[in-house]
Order: structure tokens, then sequence, then C-alpha cells
């Protein structure tokens, strides 16, 4: 017997909500962009209805702005501007989306779309130019700073490179020589006293740092 799947049960909000475009702009001085069209999309295999909210509900005219969506459809919602002052310039105003189920009252999803008056059609390539002249000065700067790091990094490198060996690398090294120089411990024909016979341990330490010390010198 053939058993038919049954849909999960769908947490209220969690539906993801494809509508386009996500921001409406108005142009006072373009009669044409007062009318806008949002297109909401319905990927699933299940019916959807929609609801359209708006924050200035008295400044727009959404035509149907309720109804359904077939699965694997799409909707265009037509809204307009009507209330075109210089008042509401740069306002920003939103409006919701929600979507349900038909056989349900939950909303399954909501998306916000934003709306914005602006005076003129020049008005947002003002704005883009305004950007990419910021955009290019922080390059500039953010360059110019690594510049001058990279200079003064390698100004002290210089000077550590002409200023040669440390006086404790140089004494260390004297020291290393000495200590080689000095009779090994057992020798009885040196006439340097006993107390300053080194082991031969202790030789080969001195050999070894004198090594360290010659490789130091060289490198700088």
């Amino acid at each position: 017997m053939q058993q038919h799947r049954r849909q999960p049960e769908l947490v209220e909000g969690s539906l993801p909500v494809f509508v386009f475009p996500t921001e409406l702009l108005f142009y006072a001085d373009d009669q044409a962009s007062h009318k806008q069209v949002l297109t909401l999309y319905n990927p699933y295999e299940f019916a959807l209805k929609f609801k359209v909210l708006c924050t200035a509900p008295n400044k727009y005219a959404v035509v149907d702005s309720a109804g359904a969506v077939k699965p694997q459809c799409c909707v265009d919602i037509v809204i307009r501007h009507r209330d075109v002052r210089a008042c509401h310039y740069g306002v920003i105003d939103k409006f919701r989306l929600q979507v349900s189920e038909q056989s349900q009252r939950k909303a399954l999803g909501r998306k916000e779309v934003i709306a914005t008056l602006l005076p003129s059609t020049q008005e947002p390539r003002q704005h883009k130019q305004q950007q990419q002249q910021e955009e290019e000065k922080r390059i500039k700067e953010h360059l110019a700073e690594s510049v001058f790091f990279e200079q003064a990094s390698f100004q002290q490198e210089s000077r550590a490179a002409s200023a040669g060996p440390s006086l404790l690398t140089v004494f260390l090294g004297l020291v290393c020589v000495a200590a080689l120089m000095l009779p090994t411990l057992g020798e009885l024909e040196s006439r340097v006293p006993v107390y300053l016979h080194l082991s031969v341990n202790k030789k080969l330490v001195a050999a070894y740092v004198l090594g360290l010390v010659t490789m130091v010198v060289l490198r700088t």
C-alpha cells in the first residue's frame, strides 16, 4: 500500500520569502517612477497567501495588497506613491510582505522592503559618486600609511645593519677566545694558575658560543 508523505509542519516566521526588488526608489521629478512593481515568488510545492503591510499607508496605494500565489509561480504587486511632497524627501518607509499557507492564519515568513522618495533622478548618482570618492580617499590614505611604515621599517633595519655588532657581542666573543687559550685541566707544565685551567666540556661550550657569535657578526 502506497503511503503519502506528510509535509512537515512549518514554524512561524521560518519560511524564506523571495521578493524583488528589495528597495523601492521614487523620484519626484520622474512621473514614471511613482509606480513601482514588487514581484513575489513562490518556489514551493504548496500555495501561499500573502498580505502587504506598510509603515505609512496614507502615502502609498497598493494594488492587490492581499492575494494568493500558486506553487512555483509569481505575482506582481503594484505600489503607487500618491503623496509626492518635499517634506517626504529622504524619508525611509517600509513594506512588509507576510506569507502563509492558505489553510492557516499564522505567518510562515516575512520580508521587508524599504521605500524612499528622492527629489531627483540625479540624487543616487551624486550619492554614488560621493561614496566612490570617499572610498578612493580611504584607499589612498591606507596605501600612504603602508608606504610610510615600510620606509620606517627599512630605515630601522638599515640603521641596525650599519651600526655593526653590539659591544656585548664583541665582549662575549673575546671571553670565549680567552677561554679557549687557557690551559686544559690536567696540564702540569703550564705556568697559569690551576684555578684558571678549564675542563674539556667548558672549552667545548666556549667554542660553541664563539661560533654563534661569529655567525651574528657575519650577518651584521
